[in-house]
Order: C-alpha cells, then sequence, then structure tokens
C-alpha cells in the first residue's frame, strides 16, 4: 500500500453532486445506472461550513447525507506484469462523477460518487474534496467522521496514515486535518486532545500504551453517546507532538505480509481527535420598564463547544484463497470480515430505514454509532484497485460506498454553559483588582519613601554646598599666597643676571679660535668626490662598448640557427605523431579483443541453447580473429602480452578524452580478474586512477574509474592501499557529487568492498564513507540500493565481530548515524538482493546487547520477528532466532507486546 505513489492530477471539482438527468442515460452506452441520489439531499458537504441556529444549540439539528468519494490506486508492478494484456476493469469519467465497472469486453455498469479521484490525483485535493469540509464543521463545533474503506492493498492507509516524512506531499488525511485544527484554535483558550487506538481480534487496544490492550466501550443511557474512559487522551500543541504520537501508534500497529499486501493491516485504526473551544453566546436584551425605548445588553455567556473527529482506517477486505492467510493470519481475516461484514448491515438498515439497526453486532459499528444515522457529518472514501483479477472485490466495494450514500445524519453542535470558564474570568478579574490594590498601596508607599528620600538629599546638597564654598574659598588664599612667593623670586633672579653680565661676555670672546683645520677637511673631501666620478664615467664607457659587440653577433649565426628551429619543430611533430598512433594502435588491438571475448561468449550461449547451428556464420569470422590473435588466449592474457601494461597506464594521462575513457575500462576489465591486480597496483595503476578521479569532472570517466577502483578494492591488500592514499575521503566525495546511477553504484560497490575490512571501520566513519553510503541511498535506484545494503550489511557483521572479541564497545556507529531507520524501512523490500543484506544486518546488530533498546525504539524488533518466521533463507532465519532467546531485552519486550 506504501509503495503507491500517488502523482498530482485533475483539478477540484467542489460542490454537491447533482443526479443526473433522465435524458443524459441515453447518452452513455451501459447496461444500466446504479446510484440515485434521493431528492431530499440537498445539503452538500462541499459547501461552507454549517453554523448554529440558535446559541444553545438546540434539539433541531441540520441533515446531511453522508459524502461519498472513489479513488483508484495505480496499477503496481506485479499487475503491469500479470495483467498486461489486460484492460483495467474500471474506468474513470471524474469531471461527470462516474465510475464505469467493466463486466466484460461489451457490457459495464455506470456508478455516480460524490468525487471521484482518479490515480494521478494528489493527496492535497484528496484531502481539501474528502475531509476538508468534515474538519471545518468540527472547528464548527459539529462532530465529525473520515474513514476509507476497501480491498486491502487498495491504498487506504496511504490516503488516510501518510506521515510524509521524507516527501511532505505524501502526506496523508491525519497529518493534514490536525495541521489545520492546530492553525485554527487558539492556545490561551481552546484545547486539542487525541486518542489512538486499533479494534484487533474485537479488542480495543491503546496504540500509544500497548499494556493498556482490552478497553471497554460506555454508552450514556440519556444520549446514547459511545465514549472510552479508559484510552489514553494526549494534549496535542504543535504538529510535532502529534507526528511523534502518530509515530509511536503505527509502531505498535499490527501487520502483516500476505499475498496481496506486504504490510497488510490486521486491525482498524481509529484516530479520535477532541477540540474544545471556547466561544461567546449571542447577547442577551432586556427592555427598560421605564423607557420602552432604552435596552440593556447581557454580557454575553461563555460557552464552550465539544467537537469530535474520528479518523478511521479500516483494515482491508480479503478473500482467504487470494491472500494466502492461514494459522493466526487466518483468524485475524474472520474477525476483519466480520466486523466489515457487521458494518454493511448497518449502513443497508439505515439507508432502507429498517426500524431495526444491528449496531451491536460488533464493536466498530458501536464505536461508529455516530457516524451512520448519528448526529456527526461523515465522508467516506473508497478505495479501488484496476486490476480485473479483483473484479468482485471491486464491485462489492463500489456497492458499499453506493448503499453508504443514502444514509443521512442530523448534524448537531454540542454547546454547554461553560462555568469554568466563567469561573476562571471572575478568578481573573478578583486577583486583578487585588493586583491593582496592592500596586496602587505600593505607590503610595513609594510616593512617601520618595519624598522622605527627597527631603534628606536636599539637606546633603545644602550641606556639601556650605562645604564646598569653605574650600574654594582656602584654595583662593593659597593660590595667592603661591603667586606671590613666584612674583618674588622672579625678581631676584632678574637682579643676579644683571650683576653678572659682563663676565659672561668676556668668555665668549676667550672661546672663538682660528678654524683653518676645518677648510682643510673639506678640500679633501671634494677631492675625493670629483675622483669617484670619474671613475664611474670610465666603466660606463666600457660597458657599453661590450654591448656594441654583443650586438654583432647573433647578425653572423642567423641562418643556422632557423634551420634548427625547423628540424626541431618536425621532430616534435613526428614524435606526437607516434604517440597518436601509438594509442590508436593500442585501442583499436584491445576493442577487437573485446570484440573476440564476445563473439567467443555468444557461441558458447547459443550452444548451450541448441541454436548453434542457426549461427554457425557468426561464429567462423570470429573464430579466424581470435585465432588470428596468439591462439585462444583470452583478451586480458593478450593485452598483457601484445600491448603492454605500462603502456596501457600511459594512456590513462592521455589528452584525448576518449582514449582516457578507453583506458580505464580495459584496466577495469584487468582488474576483474585477481591475477592481475597486483600488476597493476605495483605499475602504479590504482594511484593513476584515484588522480583521475580526484581531476576529472567528467561523468563517464569517474564512473568507469569508480568501477576499476571498485574490482581493486576486493582485495584486502588493495583496500588498505585505498585507504592510505585518501581513496576513502575521495570516494565519498565523488558519492556527494555524482547524480548518475551507474556511478553511484561503482562508488557504492567500492564502499562496500572497503566495509568488509576489519581494520577500516574507524576510517570509513571518521572519513565519511558510512554517510556517503547512506546518502547514496537517495537515488532509488535498486542497483544502488543493493549495494548500500551489501556494504552496511559488511560493516555490521565486522562490528559485531570486534564486539564479540571485545575490541569495541558502545553503541553501533550505523545507530549514531542514522541508518536504522532506512534498515528497518527497507527491511522488506520487494528486491530479495537488498532485503537478504538488510535482513543480515539487522541480524548482526542485534547480537550486540547495546543496540538493543534503539532497535526496540526504531520498530528493528518486528522486522527481527518476521525474519525468524518467514525469511527464505534457512542460515538467516536460525541467526534470527538464535539471536532474540539470547537477548534479554528482546525477551523481555516480547513477552510485553505477547509475541510467540
Amino acid at each position: 500500500m506504501a509503495s503507491n505513489v500517488y502523482r498530482n492530477g485533475t483539478g477540484s471539482h467542489k460542490g454537491a453532486m447533482r443526479p443526473l438527468a433522465a435524458s443524459n442515460s441515453s447518452n452513455v452506452k451501459s447496461s444500466s445506472f446504479k446510484s440515485r441520489i434521493p431528492p431530499s439531499s440537498n445539503h452538500s458537504p462541499g459547501s461552507a461550513p454549517l453554523r448554529r441556529c440558535n446559541s444553545a444549540g438546540g434539539s433541531d439539528g441540520v441533515p446531511g447525507r453522508v459524502r461519498v468519494s472513489v479513488r483508484l490506486r495505480p496499477r503496481n508492478a506485479e499487475e503491469s506484469v500479470a495483467d498486461a494484456d489486460f484492460a483495467d476493469c474500471v474506468e474513470l469519467q471524474p469531471e461527470l462523477k462516474r465510475l464505469k465497472l467493466r463486466k466484460n469486453n461489451w457490457d459495464s455498469e455506470t456508478y455516480e460518487f460524490d468525487e471521484v479521484l482518479t490515480e494521478f490525483a494528489s493527496q492535497k485535493r484528496v484531502y481539501e474534496v474528502v475531509a476538508k469540509p468534515v474538519v471545518e464543521s468540527v472547528l464548527d463545533g459539529y462532530n465529525g467522521t473520515v474513514m476509507a474503506y476497501g480491498q486491502t492493498g487498495t491504498g487506504k492507509t496511504f490516503t488516510l496514515g501518510r506521515l510524509g516524512e521524507e516527501d511532505t506531499s505524501a502526506r496523508g488525511i491525519m497529518v493534514r486535518s490536525m495541521e489545520e485544527i492546530l492553525a485554527n484554535v487558539s492556545p490561551e483558550t481552546d484545547s486539542v486532545s487525541v486518542s489512538y487506538l486499533q479494534l484487533y481480534m474485537e479488542s480495543i487496544q491503546d496504540l500509544l500504551d500497548p499494556a493498556n490492550d482490552n478497553i471497554s466501550i460506555v454508552e450514556d443511557p440519556k444520549t446514547g453517546d459511545v465514549s472510552l474512559p479508559g484510552a489514553t487522551h494526549v494534549e496535542v500543541r504543535d504538529e510535532r507532538d502529534f507526528m511523534e504520537l502518530l509515530r509511536t501508534g503505527e509502531a505498535h500497529r499490527i501487520a502483516a505480509n500476505t499475498k496481496l499486501n506486504t504490510e497488510s493491516s490486521r486491525s482498524h485504526a481509529i484516530l479520535m481527535v477532541h477540540v474544545k473551544r471556547s466561544v461567546l453566546g449571542a447577547e442577551d436584551v432586556i427592555p427598560s420598564e421605564t423607557d420602552k425605548s432604552s435596552h440593556f445588553a447581557k454580557p454575553p455567556k461563555p460557552l464552550v463547544r465539544k467537537s469530535k473527529l474520528v479518523l478511521v482506517d479500516l483494515a482491508g477486505s480479503e478473500r482467504v484463497h487470494k491472500s494466502g492467510s492461514e494459522g493466526h493470519m487466518l483468524e485475524e481475516a474472520k474477525s476483519i470480515n466480520l466486523s466489515l461484514s457487521a458494518l454493511g448491515k448497518c449502513i443497508n438498515a439505515l439507508a432502507e430505514n429498517s426500524a431495526h439497526v444491528p449496531v451491536r453486532d460488533s464493536k466498530l459499528t458501536r464505536l461508529l454509532r455516530d457516524s451512520f444515522g448519528g448526529t456527526a457529518r461523515t465522508s467516506l472514501i473508497v478505495t479501488i484497485g484496476p486490476s480485473p483479477r479483483h473484479r468482485g472485490e471491486t464491485t462489492s466495494t463500489i456497492l458499499f460506498g453506493q448503499r453508504a450514500m443514502k444514509v443521512e445524519n442530523m448534524l448537531r453542535i454540542k454547546e454547554e454553559f461553560d462555568y469554568k470558564s466563567l469561573s476562571r474570568k471572575l478568578e481573573i478579574q478578583l486577583d486583578k483588582l487585588i493586583a491593582e490594590n496592592e500596586r496602587q498601596q505600593k505607590v503610595f508607599d513609594d510616593e512617601v519613601e520618595r519624598i522622605n528620600l527627597e527631603a534628606l538629599n536636599r539637606v546633603s546638597e545644602v550641606e556639601r554646598n556650605f562645604a564646598g564654598a569653605l574650600e574654594k574659598e582656602r584654595l583662593k588664599c593659597q593660590m595667592e599666597y603661591m603667586e606671590s612667593v613666584k612674583k618674588l623670586e622672579e625678581k631676584m633672579i632678574e637682579n643676579q643676571q644683571k650683576h653678572g653680565c659682563d663676565g659672561f661676555m668676556q668668555d665668549k670672546c676667550n672661546r672663538e679660535g682660528p678654524g683653518s683645520s676645518i677648510v682643510e677637511d673639506v678640500a679633501e673631501v671634494k677631492k675625493l668626490l670629483e675622483k669617484e666620478i670619474h671613475m664611474r664615467k670610465e666603466a660606463q664607457e666600457e660597458v657599453n662598448k661590450l654591448k656594441s659587440q654583443l650586438g654583432q653577433c647573433p647578425d653572423s649565426g642567423e641562418g643556422g640557427g632557423s634551420e634548427i628551429l625547423k628540424l626541431q619543430k618536425a621532430l616534435a611533430d613526428e614524435v606526437r605523431q607516434k604517440k597518436k598512433l601509438e594509442e590508436e594502435m593500442i585501442i583499436l588491438r584491445s576493442q577487437m579483443l573485446q570484440l573476440t571475448f564476445e563473439a567467443d561468449q555468444m557461441r558458447r550461449c547459443l550452444g548451450r541453447n541448441g541454436s548453434a547451428n542457426a549461427y554457425g556464420g557468426l561464429d567462423s569470422p570470429m573464430s579466424q580473429v581470435r585465432d588470428s590473435l596468439n591462439g585462444h588466449k583470452t583478451p586480458v592474457a593478450a593485452l598483457f602480452e601484445q600491448v603492454g601494461l605500462q603502456k596501457i597506464l600511459a594512456l590513462l594521462e592521455s589528452e584525448d578524452a576518449n582514449v582516457r575513457i578507453h583506458a580505464v575500462k580495459v584496466v577495469a576489465n584487468l582488474a576483474a580478474e585477481e591475477a592481475n591486480q597486483e600488476r597493476i597496483v605495483e605499475a602504479g595503476g590504482l594511484t593513476s586512477l584515484l588522480v583521475l578521479l580526484r581531476s576529472y569532472e567528467d561523468e563517464n570517466i569517474r564512473r568507469v574509474v569508480a568501477g576499476a577502483i571498485a574490482n581493486l578494492a576486493m582485495n584486502e591488500t588493495n583496500q588498505e592501499l585505498i585507504m592510505i592514499q585518501g581513496g576513502i575521503n575521495l570516494l565519498s566525495v565523488t558519492a556527494s557529487r555524482a547524480e548518475d546511477p551507474q556511478t553511484l553504484r561503482m562508488v557504492a560497490g567500492a564502499i562496500a568492498n572497503l566495509c568488509g575490512n576489519d581494520k577500516l571501520q574507524t576510517k570509513l566513519r571518521s572519513e565519511g564513507g558510512i554517510k556517503a553510503l547512506l546518502g547514496m541511498a537517495r537515488c532509488g535506484q535498486p542497483d544502488v540500493l543493493s549495494q548500500v545494503a551489501r556494504g552496511i550489511a559488511n560493516f555490521a557483521k565486522c562490528e559485531s565481530r570486534a564486539s564479540t572479541n571485545g575490541i569495541k564497545s558502545g553503541r553501533s556507529v550505523l545507530i549514531d548515524d542514522g541508518a536504522l531507520p532506512w534498515i528497518v524501512q527497507n527491511a522488506n523490500n520487494d528486491s530479495s538482493p537488498i532485503r537478504r543484506h538488510i535482513e543480515l544486518a539487522l541480524c548482526h546488530l542485534a547480537q550486540h546487547e547495546v543496540n538493543a533498546k534503539d532497535m526496540i525504539s526504531g520498530g528493528a524488533l518486528w522486522e527481527l520477528v518476521r525474519i525468524s518466521r518467514d525469511c527464505s533463507r534457512e542460515d538467516i532465519r536460525s541467526l534470527a532466532r538464535r539471536t532474540l532467546n539470547l537477548s534479554p531485552i528482546f525477551r523481555a519486550e516480547m513477552r510485553r507486546l505477547r509475541i510467540e
């Protein structure tokens, strides 16, 4: 069911369905018309949300018919193969809201529904057509129900319960409904709580608390309302909390693998969303006794609206001979079919206005008592498949929807006087008055304190001003005293200078002696400077003379130099031409050897199939080519002998991109044989391949180089060399940049080979090898996923061996890097190689006790139980069984879940 992908398709058709006119029946080439809508059902659930007629929400309700939509699932892979020669058993006419059910190639029946959704309808359109009117009614105070009914494997859980964690456009009705409810309620005045249940074998179990597995149904004897007081109610504040609850519930929901569906739900899932909204009633206007023109208006009454949204994902109806159920699964199928049969009987009785409706035949009908014939707005989506092999089940599903369209509900708003809200409001007002009184008292106390502080501050300020004035006066006196002293000192110094002036002038004249020595020094410096200038001029003239002589030399040898240059150029052209011819010869020789090998393989294959005589003409010329190339040797051996490994490796550095690609292909083919790997590595082939992978962005080169490295990585010695030369980091970077599935497959194969080496575990994680391996799962291509699964299995096996030998302790690196959700998701993959590797990885992870709790919370326990029972390989099945028996944590959880 989850594997079917619905794409965006038809446009939106809103509004109620109109019955066909009698004149239109002649234009439709079908045997009969079904599902005439009663003329009384004029209230369309697709119209605007209903509003209550009075403030109290009295006993008078609003009639509303059950709205039924049909959705067609696209063909899956099995049906595309098995029914390739057959047309679909149904034909949709969404613009007319009709569905044609083919009885045979020439006869069909036509049915009408409120909405007809093709296989291309998006999840958003399905929500807006089927569930959005119901959710809007719930927000207005009405109860609402959205239910999915259909054969197993037709997309009920995909439509209703898909989480859409990887692709938000794939979110189902449950997630989208809660998003709209949370967006339209007020966290301060409103509340939203959720219960998640499953009806399994006529036992109501709590998916949020698996220990609560037998919840009783309580009915109000006065109103007949049904409630489940024993169920867990969790208040939801945001979408993240709700998604966590859905994940918890889905992990505990019971599912099994049948022939019709790999994850067939074995229980009815029921999500109940309780919404409480506070509203204000209309104001009551009372005329005045003295003046009739004046009126007094009472304040509006606080009311609370309690509504409930029920989302029901019914288990699929199935026929035992088609589903292959046996043993306990057969009992589950019986219980599912009995409850669905009881629901069908109730709907038949309501459609026919029968006096007795057998609602007590099953707990399912008791839970849905308000949804059919009650006070809830109900929307039913029936899911069908296109395969003509299941025409009977498709017919039964369509007729169920047709009968449900005849059921009328009486919609009522449930409003109550909100005593709690009024009490809370009065308490808030009282608290406000008390707080206001306290605030005013505090303001008064603060004012008195402020006046006292202000008086103290003014006294202190006067005291400071007086002290400041005294200090200023004292400083002024000190400054005047200092000025007087300074003036006296200056006058004294002036008098001393006048008395000593004559002696000073006499000493100065004595110190002025003859300066003849200074003049002599200046003359000597001038002579040295002139001599230096003269020597520099002579040197400059000598340099100019040498330059002129040097310029005359090239003229004499000009003719001989040009001839030498021509010869050198011709020789270089000859060398390049020779190198190019050698490269072309090597390429042609390797291509011929490859064709010889392919022809030999074709001859052997035709010989085995007994058709060699018919193609004898093809075998003889290719045999002649092969015989001409050193007898019957293989192309790899012939390449070694005729071309030489060094020449092949030299072509890896060729300037021609085609030559490089072909050379890498040849090296990859050589590396496929273990005998050649050592010679390639010794000759530097591994280093050249890593350089190519690092240097070139061309997708073809990276793909072929990654394949060659993957072949070399099959040898343990080469694996260590790849690690030493930085190959792990290089492969991780290539994985993040590549988009081509073939390139990703080669890179994933190389990393998967490295994951099998015990010595490289730490390096693989530190250099991003494990995250790169998980990142390549984004491609979704089965070959890539197979290599990713093989690498994870190899890594888990090495970890398990290291833990057993006491080398490693602590949680698995795979769990730390977030690989567990992907492992659990692909544990039951349709591809057997992927499934086999994932099953081995789960068994190896479970052998280490420290991983047990994470595996239980991640849903891996259920997969281990399935592997221990249903795995096709005996060794894996035995390993899973032994691991579960030896783990105390797994045994305790299995006892809690009652898994035998």
